[in-house]
């Protein structure tokens, strides 16, 4: 789930990356803040690892604020933000972009040059398609991206996804 805005801009990505032979894999989109705050509640508790070993084997718990990995608040929450990469059409695979979706660590950073030229510039692909149709990429993330204009930037919605919740006006807009 997007905003109209950020879906129409989504569009535009996928139409032109058509072209090219590649489809978008979404990842995540709209998360409602009462998700963002448990899984801030989660990074909190520096006792819990049991994710450590696939998600941030390199990095100690507590830097995981620090170091933007997580915050209090998302950009998903705003509706406007979304996680994805390329996929091959002729492949009928995702695109190698050097590392997985949501590895917290520097592996992750689209500007991280110790992967394959191949694997950079399948991110640079993603990244110069999504900027040139209104994205701003998170330095910390390759597939991370927040439409520009977005509208509703001080807005984190709370409504959960689900068949009540999309009805018309029977959400809580607001956190």
């Amino acid at each position: 789930m997007l905003t109209a805005e950020a879906a129409a801009a989504l569009k535009d990505v996928s139409d032109e990356l058509k072209g090219m032979g590649y489809r978008l894999k979404i990842f995540d989109a709209y998360r409602p803040q009462m998700a963002v705050t448990h899984f801030m509640n989660w990074a909190l508790d520096t006792e819990d690892t049991r994710m450590k070993d696939y998600f941030y084997p390199e990095l100690e718990k507590d830097v995981l604020f620090p170091q933007g990995y997580i915050a209090e608040h998302s950009g998903h929450s705003r509706g406007s933000t979304v996680d994805l990469t390329l996929f091959d059409m002729t492949t009928e695979k995702e695109v190698d972009m050097g590392g997985t979706f949501d590895y917290f660590g520097e592996l992750s950073h689209p500007d991280y040059t110790g992967i394959t030229k191949e694997q950079y510039a399948n991110r640079m692909l993603l990244r110069e398609v999504m900027l040139k149709h209104g994205f701003k990429p998170l330095a910390e993330e390759w597939w991370h991206f927040t439409l520009a204009d977005e509208p509703y930037p001080d807005t984190y919605f709370t409504f959960p996804v689900n068949s009540y919740s999309l009805a018309a006006g029977s959400y809580d807009k607001a956190a």
